[in-house]
């Protein structure tokens, strides 16, 4: 067996997780670009892969990181590494993105 197994799970489901996040919220504003206008400009499509794949690209360190904490035998405090607050702004600014161009095409 693994040691720390049940940990290691966990930081897996939480990258995957942030995957799928990634994933939803590109795949939405690709099919609400193809909804839209069809002179519709492509700055939000463009604007919207390269922060899914951002957010992707962070969380795999940010797993990367967490893996080599669980496997270290002394303990840590807990606090929050610099990559969950980059993340979470990073969804938040993805959101703002999909609202902008909902606006926009509507």
């Amino acid at each position: 067996m693994i040691k720390n197994f049940n940990d290691h799970s966990a930081n897996e489901r939480t990258f995957l997780a942030w995957v799928r996040t990634a994933v939803a919220i590109v795949g939405f504003g690709l099919v609400a670009a193809r909804v839209g206008p069809p002179q519709g400009t492509y700055w939000s499509q463009i604007l919207l892969l390269i922060s899914g794949a951002v957010v992707v690209v962070i969380a795999y360190l940010r797993k990367r990181v967490l893996r080599k904490r669980i496997s270290m035998a002394r303990e840590f405090d807990g606090d929050n590494i610099p990559a969950d607050t980059l993340l979470l702004l990073l969804i938040v600014a993805m959101f703002a993105t999909l609202a902008i161009f909902a606006f926009h095409v509507s």
